[in-house]
């Protein structure tokens, strides 16, 4: 099934705690970045900006993935390293039972739209 709506991407998370900390973030991204649009793609919610990715969200059993771009994640590696976030080369995982790291996510952000995509046409970075 491809997802199309964020209606259907919360449908996809039990209903409770999950699914109302998924709502959480995605507000919080809303409202502290309100030039970000909102948009639905391989079937997760993502952000972006004048057509570039900025980050996306998904969830998995014990984590909600915060993804960004690679050059974003090695850029902040070592800041991961130190507060124990585990990740990948492409996601840092938040497990569902622990505070959000709003400070992580708003640096992805900040460094995506910011310090190195606020003059890049294309969706992924070239």
């Amino acid at each position: 099934m491809t997802i199309r709506t964020l209606d259907e991407f919360l449908s996809t998370i039990p209903e409770g705690a999950k699914r109302d900390r998924m709502v959480e973030v995605l507000d919080w991204v809303k409202a502290t970045y309100p030039d970000l649009q909102l948009r639905i793609a391989w079937s997760t919610p993502m952000f972006t900006h004048h057509g570039t990715f900025i980050i996306g969200f998904s969830a998995a059993k014990m984590h909600m993935a915060v993804s960004a771009e690679k050059a974003t994640m090695d850029h902040f590696a070592d800041v991961m390293q130190e507060r124990g976030t585990d990740h990948t080369a492409m996601l840092a995982r938040l497990p569902w039972n622990t505070p959000v790291d709003y400070e992580l996510i708003a640096a992805f952000i900040d460094y995506q739209q910011i310090a190195t995509k606020k003059d890049v046409a294309t969706f992924w970075r070239p």
